[in-house]
């Protein structure tokens, strides 16, 4: 054993139990990386800090583009860990290869579709891109989701008006082929079931992509007053978030759990705070649309027309949402440089994930600045 290694294992027998696990409470995880090499001690009173205490959770990740071709980006995106109340950047060594716009449909997975290649990842940090051919049907702005870790589903968009344009395509991750079936366009999707909505009236189906075969459709608007709505996977749980009012009044924004064969089964959440209604709509008087990135428990909110403002907010062991707060995404420009476009998602970063980008030499991170989360 070392010299180092004495001290280091003499330091932990000073500073352990409760006391080294309240210490890493305050630790930010990009920081507790180093500490899991250090000795056997540490390394279980970290992950007993990580499990009991100071849980990690789901990263909000910032992805800038330019939206002109060969649409280029600095080799970095900014991701806000809400365990750590920190905004990191995220550079990635080589950087991706762009190929066209950079997408995400309120999902984990981010994608790129071009006339002769998809492109598309799902690992945490995007350390790993995946190159298929294109869907069959050329399409302009589908939804694109992920089913149990195999199967990509892309619905809608079509292009060419001889195209059905509900028309949906199933890639198949361990054969390769592309397979088709027909459908909608708010999507999520947990381990079994894709469900889609259409955002206006709330008209929803749910597919199987081992049986190819489709139900519903379901009318998910219990509330007359919603008059736009988008769906997401909050744990294995399907949920809603609706629009209350119209576009030139919004009453209230609410969150509902669904649950049912049917889905006829709902459960208020959650509902925004009236400032933070505000906030979305930014210099509109009006809002007519949001849009979600959720992973787990942790759910990101923003209008679209105002996308510097994203409101944050958790859902608890109860299943209820347990806190509500905001974020300004435009303090994370790069040294005052405006970015044309951004795509949001989350995800889960475990130390592992943390861990291996480093190890790789993909990744790397450092500090922009504390998050604000109010």
């Amino acid at each position: 054993m070392n010299k180092e290694h004495e001290e280091v294992q003499s330091e932990s027998d000073i500073i352990r139990g409760d006391v080294l696990e309240s210490i890493f409470c305050h630790v930010p995880l990009i920081h507790l990386v180093p500490v899991c090499h250090l000795s056997k001690s540490w390394n279980r009173a970290l992950f007993s800090s990580l499990r009991h205490f100071n849980k990690p959770k789901p990263w909000l990740i910032v992805h800038s583009q330019t939206s002109r071709p060969p649409y280029t980006t600095a080799a970095s995106s900014v991701a806000y860990d809400p365990r750590s109340n920190l905004w990191l950047r995220i550079n990635h060594h080589p950087p991706v290869e762009y190929v066209s716009d950079l997408r995400s449909s309120n999902s984990t997975l981010l994608y790129m579709l071009s006339i002769s290649k998809f492109s598309f990842s799902f690992d945490p940090l995007r350390l790993t891109w995946h190159q298929a051919d294109p869907p069959l049907v050329w399409r302009t702005d589908p939804v694109v989701a992920m089913l149990d870790r195999r199967h990509i589903v892309v619905a809608g968009g079509a292009y060419d008006f001889e195209d059905d344009p509900l028309s949906v395509e199933i890639y198949d991750l361990e054969t390769r082929k592309w397979d088709t079936s027909s459908m909608w366009l708010s999507i999520a999707a947990n381990t079994k079931t894709l469900y889609a909505m259409e955002q206006a009236s709330g008209i929803t189906c749910s597919f199987d992509p081992i049986s190819r075969i489709w139900l519903g459709p379901f009318d998910l608007r219990h509330d007359p007053n919603i008059y736009f709505s988008v769906i997401g996977i909050s744990g294995d749980n399907l949920i809603m978030l609706g629009l209350l009012g119209n576009s030139e009044n919004v009453k209230d924004i609410k969150i509902w759990e669904l649950k049912g064969e049917s889905l006829e089964l709902f459960k208020e959440i959650g509902a925004m705070p009236k400032e933070l209604v505000e906030k979305l709509k930014g210099e509109h008087a009006s809002l007519s649309s949001i849009k979600v990135s959720l992973t787990g428990d942790v759910l990101c909110i923003y209008n679209p027309e105002e996308p510097e403002e994203l409101v944050v907010c958790e859902i608890d062991g109860r299943r209820r949402v347990s806190r509500w707060g905001s974020l300004k995404k435009s303090t994370v420009n790069d040294g005052g440089r405006v970015t044309e476009r951004a795509v949001l998602t989350c995800a889960d970063v475990s130390l592992g994930d943390l861990r291996k980008a480093m190890k790789s030499g993909k990744g790397s991170f450092n500090t922009v600045n504390n998050g604000i989360l109010q």
